[in-house]
Formats: structure tokens, sequence, C-alpha cells
């Protein structure tokens, strides 16, 4: 039902129009009557009718004057304007106020409802409009992302043919591209994804960059585009993102941040963005890369290295020269910036120079392997699985060594054992009855026992004076220097024993 008001200042009209018209047969009801327009004007504001029947001529406030502050206040009332004066400057002037129904008095039954069934049927009209104006501005919010997203996929694939063309996409969307200050980020998750973890990266990106103008997925990486902004808080913004996106999935991005252009250039900022993004082969997983990160037309050319150097210290069994070794080679590849391919070419040669220092069986073991360090996405995962690798046949070379280098080390404690009492016994005397270099056996006899072999024949030395200490009754300081190979030195023996066990000889068969 529609809320109808009657307003005229003649009681005999109120209650003659009130009793005379079948409101409900009209589809409308009589909500209330007012004797002037200030009374009509307080009942319209708590009452909202939606139609108004209204005398011209009243006191304090006239219908056209309560029909102009409704024409503002509340524009979608309806009014039917009554008026004893056939005059056409008042119908003139109530139309420019939208009124469309005006009637003379006096007026009876039929023309009232006339115009009651116009009134309504232009409000049915109008709230027709509404509701669908309603449902297509809903459909279009409905379908507006899925809009956008296919529009940056256009802008990317195909430079928008014009500045025109790109204002028809800002009022359609109602979105202000600010054509010469955007960025567009890519993002790209590490390890396996599923459509719900780019969702999730596309609503928190929505969220956090306030000045996001457009976002959409492409593959596997999800894409920004945002006005610019300072670099600095954008990056804030990108770090918050990836922690964020952490915290839930325990999962890291790669992100690629362009430079700055207007909105006809995006596809050119796309692909300046993929090129930086390629560059986390060099940079690594969880990288956030623009364009200053990466190298351009100096890069070092000519790069060589054959590995043998590698080679040596995986044979000789020294993991710490293998590992040294190869942190310089990957970071002098990496420095390099030779193409990817290039790169993968070097590591893949190298790789198969280092696996021929390993038997038939293990070389086939890692030939099996080569594949995985071929799909390899960084230079750092090759790194990882190459040391990874070098450090299996090293220490293979180093158990081998260390068999024989035990054996050496026992030749060398029985030739103490055997030699005490020599006073030339030495390292050198030592390598002269094995027949090896003195400063390779000094280095070998260190890192199979942990000291020096003079400091191991003295404290032999040493340890037997005690024995022959404690057996004697009196000692003779002279017979021990000279049993023990400290010649006819005794002084220099008891300098040399007080220094280990803090007593002169004497002193110590005292305290002992």
């Amino acid at each position: 039902m529609y809320k109808v008001l009657l307003v005229d200042d003649e009681r005999i009209i109120l209650e003659g129009i009130s009793r005379i018209i079948n409101w409900e047969d009209l589809g409308t009801t009589l909500i209330g009557t007012a004797r002037n327009g200030l009374e009509a004007y307080d009942f319209i504001h708590k009452q909202k009718p939606d139609i108004v029947i209204c005398d011209i001529k009243m006191p304090g406030m006239n219908g056209l004057q309560l029909v102009e502050l409704m024409a503002k206040e509340h524009p979608s009332i309806k009014f039917i304007i009554l008026s004893g004066f056939n005059d056409f400057n008042y119908a003139k002037k109530a139309m420019e106020f939208g009124v469309k129904q005006y009637l003379l008095k006096p007026c009876n039954e039929t023309s009232i409802a006339d115009a009651l069934t116009k009134v309504i049927v232009e409000l049915e009209r109008e709230a027709k409009k509404e509701q669908f104006l309603l449902e297509t501005k809903n459909r279009l919010d409905q379908v507006q992302p899925y809009v956008k997203k296919q529009l940056l996929k256009e802008f990317i694939s195909s430079k928008p043919d014009s500045n025109r063309g790109i204002q028809f996409y800002e009022k359609l969307l109602r979105v202000n591209f600010q054509e010469e200050f955007i960025r567009l980020i890519i993002f790209r998750i590490e390890g396996e994804y599923h459509y719900e973890h780019m969702f999730v990266i596309e609503n928190l990106g929505e969220d956090l960059f306030s000045q996001s103008i457009l976002s959409t997925s492409i593959g596997e990486y999800v894409l920004f585009l945002v006005n610019k902004c300072e670099f600095t808080n954008l990056q804030t913004k990108i770090e918050q993102l990836r922690d964020h996106f952490y915290d839930i999935y325990e999962m890291d991005m790669t992100v690629a941040i362009s430079e700055v252009d207007c909105i006809t250039q995006v596809r050119r900022l796309y692909l300046e963005a993929l090129e930086c993004l390629n560059h986390r082969f060099y940079l690594g997983e969880g990288s956030i890369i623009t364009k200053s990160d990466i190298y351009q037309e100096d890069q070092i050319n000519g790069y060589e290295y054959d590995g043998q150097s590698l080679c040596l210290f995986i044979k000789s069994g020294n993991l710490e020269k293998v590992e040294s070794e190869l942190t310089c080679f990957f970071h002098d590849l990496t420095q390099s910036r030779l193409s990817i391919s290039l790169v993968r070419s070097y590591v893949m040669q190298i790789f198969l120079v280092m696996i021929q220092n390993a038997d038939s069986k293990s070389m086939q073991r890692y030939m099996r392997k080569m594949s995985s360090l071929i799909d390899m996405d960084t230079i750092q995962q090759m790194k990882e699985f190459f040391v990874s690798t070098a450090k299996e046949i090293t220490q293979v070379h180093y158990d081998r060594h260390k068999s024989n280098h035990s054996a050496i080390i026992q030749k060398m404690i029985d030739l103490v054992e055997e030699n005490l009492g020599n006073a030339d016994l030495s390292l050198k005397w030592v390598a002269n009855k094995v027949f090896m270099n003195a400063d390779y056996l000094g280095k070998l006899f260190k890192q199979e026992t942990g000291q020096k072999f003079s400091n191991y024949v003295t404290e032999v030395r040493i340890n037997k004076a005690i024995e022959q200490i404690q057996s004697m009754d009196d000692v003779k300081v002279f017979t021990i220097a000279e049993m023990i190979g400290f010649g006819d030195n005794p002084q220099y023996f008891s300098q040399v024993f007080k220094k280990f066990t803090g007593y002169s000889p004497s002193e110590y068969k005292k305290v002992n």
C-alpha cells in the first residue's frame, strides 16, 4: 500500500475527499491530513508518505513552497496539486518541481482516483527502474573483481591502445589509474602450491596495498599493479605480506618489483619484472628483486675453471679445502652473470669432472642424480647439492688416507719407543727412517694425534723418567737423563721435567 497525506486548509474538503475515495481499492492508505504547509512539512518528515495531495493556497506555507522544499529534501514523494484557480502559471510552476498531476477544484472522485492511479503507475515504474539499477550494480560489483583481473591480463598481453580506452575502463570500474605513477609487483610462491595459496596472497595484497589498482594471477605468478609510493614503504609492506603468508603456510615467496611508468607501459613493466624474477637463480629464493639488483651489459665474460684444484683437494681428503674451493667457484660463477643455461652447462661440466674421483659404483649413482641437478631453480640449490656430493667423495678419500696414515703414525710411535734414549731422536731422524718428507710427516702426525711430534717425544720421555724415579731409592738425575735421551745434559732434563710436573726430579720423589 502506498501512503497518502491529504493537505488543505478547508476542513470540509479534507473530510469530503477522505470519505469519498476508496483508498484501499486504489492500493493506497490515507495515513493523515494537514491544514497547512507547515503541518504537512512536519508530518512528512515523521511519517514519510509516498503521495501528497495538496492544495495550492494555504496559510503559513503554500502548496508550491511545500513542493519546492520536498523536491530538495524528499524528491521521491509524488504530489497531486489541487487548486481553485484556473491559472496556468501555478501548473507551470508545479511542473518545474516534477509535479505531473494538477487538478482544478472542485474535483470529483473520478478525477482524484485517476490522478492517484497515474501517480501509482509512475511510482511503480520508478521502483522497477531503481530495482533494476540496484540489481545491475550488484551484478557489476560481483563481476568487477573478475573484470579487473582480466583487464590487467589484457594490459599485459597487449599494450593499451589509447588514453581514451583507459578512461573508459576508469569510468567502468570506478578507479583512477593515475597513469604516470604505477609499479608492477610479481609474487612467486616457492615450493608446491595450490590455488588457495594464490587466492590468499591476492586477498592479503588487496588489504595491505591501499594503493593497489589491479591484481590478477598468471600461471604461477600473482601480480599487483600499484600506484607509485615511497619505495621503502612499499618494501616494508611486501615484507609484511611475505611474513604473514609464511606464518600461515610456512612457505616462502620471491618478489620482483618493476620500475615506475605509466599505465600504457604495463606490458614493458611486466617483462621487466619477469627479468628481475629470473635472477632468483642467482639471488636465491625469498629475495625481493628490483632492476638495481641485476647486472646489465657489464657482465664478466670468459670465466674459466677446470676443476683440477678441486680434484686435488678431494683426492687428498682435505674437506676444508674442498668447501673453500667450491665456495669460491660458485661465488665467481654468480658474479659472472652468465646466461642461466650457460651456468647450468658449466656446473654440469665441473660436476662430471668431480665425480670421476669416485669409485665406479658411486660414480654411476652420481650420474643418475644429474637430472635433479639440471632441474634446480637457483644456483644456491646447485651449490648445496654440489657440496654434499663433494663431501661424500672427499670423505671416502680421507678414510682411505687415514688408514694409510695410521700405519705410518704407528711406525713413528714404535720408533720413539725403541729409540727413546737416542739423543738424536727427532722428526727429521724419524722421517729418514720411514723415507718421507719431514714437514709432511709432522703435519700428518699432528692431524692424527692432535699434538706436535716434538711435544709427543718430550711427553713420552718425561713419563719414562717418572717411572724410573718411582723405582729408585735415590734419584740419580744424570743416569735418568742419559737413559731417556737427554745425553750429558742433566740440568736441561731437570728444567724440562719441572716444566711438565711442577717439581724437580728430587722434589717429585719426595711428594709422590
